[in-house]
């Protein structure tokens, strides 16, 4: 199942994101995928929200991973930009990440495909050229649990 959305401000990717970590649950996995300035971390922003999460969440570059507490469930926020070596990702502790106690988001996971689990939702943020601010956010979600995600978002948003 895939869905698209078009968000017209950074307010309305949060909101989005927000409306999105009110239906997720532990162990849920997200792969946010868009270029440099897309809206990755302003998605996984308004995901943390939707969690709970009241602290400022910032892009992971540097630090790899970034864990925050939330109401609900912590958010494990994965940054895989700077990710090369198979040695430093297999130190990492991954699978305690997407098999744990939270929701993991990861962004530019190309980097780390061989270690993503095997059903996780895609999220797809594309900005719009001849608009400022908008963004086209496309979600794919294979048959099972994910998709009741999208059938859930879907009824909560004008997609």
């Amino acid at each position: 199942m895939s869905m698209e959305v078009i968000t017209k401000s950074s307010l309305e990717t949060q909101d989005l994101g927000r409306r999105l970590g009110q239906l997720l649950r532990p162990g849920d996995v997200l792969v946010v995928s868009g270029e440099l300035g897309a809206g990755k971390t302003t998605f996984v922003q308004g995901l943390a929200a939707g969690l709970g999460v009241t602290a400022q969440v910032t892009s992971p570059t540097f630090t790899i991973i970034h864990e925050y507490d939330g109401a609900r469930c912590p958010l494990y926020h994965i940054d895989a930009y700077r990710l090369e070596d198979p040695r430093e990702i297999e130190e990492l502790g991954l699978d305690e990440y997407f098999h744990g106690d939270g929701v993991t988001a990861v962004e530019w996971a190309e980097n780390i495909a061989q270690w993503l689990p095997g059903d996780y939702l895609y999220v797809k943020i594309i900005k719009i050229p001849t608009e400022a601010g908008w963004r086209k956010i496309i979600f794919d979600a294979a048959p099972g649990e994910y998709r009741r995600l999208l059938e859930e978002l879907s009824k909560d948003c004008e997609c």
